[in-house]
């Protein structure tokens, strides 16, 4: 199997209410995201993708526009944590992004997997689709989902 990654990084914040330490805390992480994507080769003479599974511009093009421009330096709040959603709400033109789910680094990849996977699907007829999200809070610590 040939695949290809793409790294694109980005900044937010987010706390888990019910956190045991100080991740229950308003914080923020630098994270990084890699993308992977499979698919066949793009066979096409004189066309600008010819030999490529898709070029890494449009990679990154899709992920900023679909994922990356709308959580940089936003807060991803979880929708039940209404005390945290109360004060970024009085906030005049908070970026917040409402999560469905507790925003640790195990539900923001799934999250951003399902949104990634619609962007990628077989965009040029050669299967292409999202293999692999890998999301990292810190240097240290990550989550990964494949499409198995």
């Amino acid at each position: 199997m040939l695949t290809i990654t793409r790294k694109l990084e980005f900044d937010a914040g987010h706390r888990i209410p019910d956190h045991k330490s100080q991740c229950r805390n308003l914080h923020g992480h630098r994270y990084t995201l890699e993308i992977t994507l499979v698919g066949s080769v793009i066979q096409e003479e004189g066309s600008s993708d010819n030999g490529m599974i898709m070029d890494f511009s449009d990679v990154k093009a899709l992920a900023k526009q679909h994922l990356v421009d709308v959580w940089d330096h936003a807060f991803l709040a979880y929708e039940k944590d209404t005390v945290v959603r109360e004060f970024l709400e009085s906030l005049p033109g908070h970026k917040t992004v409402i999560i469905s789910s507790i925003p640790t680094v195990e539900n923001l990849a799934q999250t951003a997997f399902n949104i990634l996977k619609a962007a990628y699907q077989d965009r040029y007829g050669t299967g292409l689709r999202l293999h692999k999200l890998v999301l990292h809070e810190t240097p240290n610590c990550w989550a990964e989902i494949t499409d198995d």
